[in-house]
């Protein structure tokens, strides 16, 4: 019987989509997106997100790995303009650039 970690996780992986960078930047400017490491799987960072994992999110914070998106990056993205993938976690949104 699934738990409400998988039954997030298959609900949230239909909401996921790739989206331009172009059209994420006024969420930027708003401060609501979050960063998600090419190295985790976003449906699973998302699904803990939306659970209040609050102990599996507190590792990735403290690894580096999920964080608001930095000013850097943000104007990485400007000059490039990537496919990136996005979720919503109201209030956040979540994005990731998948490794090239």
């Amino acid at each position: 019987m699934p738990n409400q970690l998988d039954l997030k996780r298959a609900q949230l992986n239909t909401e996921t989509a790739q989206i331009a960078w172009t059209e994420l930047q006024v969420f930027f400017a708003k401060g609501a997106l979050v960063h998600v490491s090419s190295h985790l799987d976003l449906v699973d960072v998302a699904a803990h997100i939306a659970c209040d994992d609050l102990v599996a999110v507190q590792e990735w914070m403290t690894a580096g790995t999920v964080l608001k998106l930095d000013d850097e990056t943000a104007a990485d993205w400007q000059k490039r303009n990537p496919l990136l993938w996005a979720v919503v976690v109201a209030p956040w949104i979540l994005v990731q650039e998948r490794a090239h």
